[in-house]
């Protein structure tokens, strides 16, 4: 179903494997929480589509400003994920709802929806897997940042360590 979103996200990353896995592994895990936490079939349709497309921003940002920073993906990713959603044929309401998403994926401190959150999460647990963390900041995400059941317990699954404390 998501299969042609996912081939026109490999084609912006293309030759660059770690962008592309990253960015398939987040699509797995919010396919995952989202199907567990979220009841309403375009929000949840909206999240997974903006966990394959949350990070297309960053080819342009390194480009534009010599950067990779979240800020600037979030103004950089909008832009071209409107235009692979519009290219595929999604109705408006999709496309401006995951572009909504995507300008708001590193952003913490707000409440932004179920769909929102469930994309925060899947982000923050493959990106503390693949920055090697220490055990200290995957209980401050879990503290600070996670209010899913799902989320919660996919963290705690894949940080054997964190249930020592």
């Amino acid at each position: 179903m998501h299969t042609k979103i996912i081939q026109k996200m490999i084609e912006v990353n293309k030759n660059d494997p770690k962008r592309i896995n990253h960015a398939l592994k987040v699509f797995a895990l919010t396919s995952l929480i989202a199907d567990a936490e979220i009841e309403d079939s375009f929000k949840r349709e909206c999240a997974v589509i903006a966990s394959i497309l949350h990070d297309i921003g960053i080819h342009a940002a390194e480009e534009k400003y010599n950067s990779n920073a979240g800020k600037y993906q979030e103004i950089e990713g909008p832009l071209i994920a409107r235009r692979i959603l519009e290219s595929l044929h999604y109705s408006e309401l999709i496309i401006a709802r995951v572009c909504f998403l995507i300008a708001k994926h590193h952003t913490y401190n707000a409440d932004f929806g179920i769909d929102h959150q469930t994309l925060i999460e899947a982000d923050l647990i493959v990106n503390l897997d693949e920055e090697k963390t220490k055990e200290s900041a995957y209980h401050t995400a879990m503290e600070k940042r996670f209010k899913t059941e799902t989320g919660k317990m996919v963290l705690t699954m894949m940080i054997p360590d964190i249930n020592r404390q």
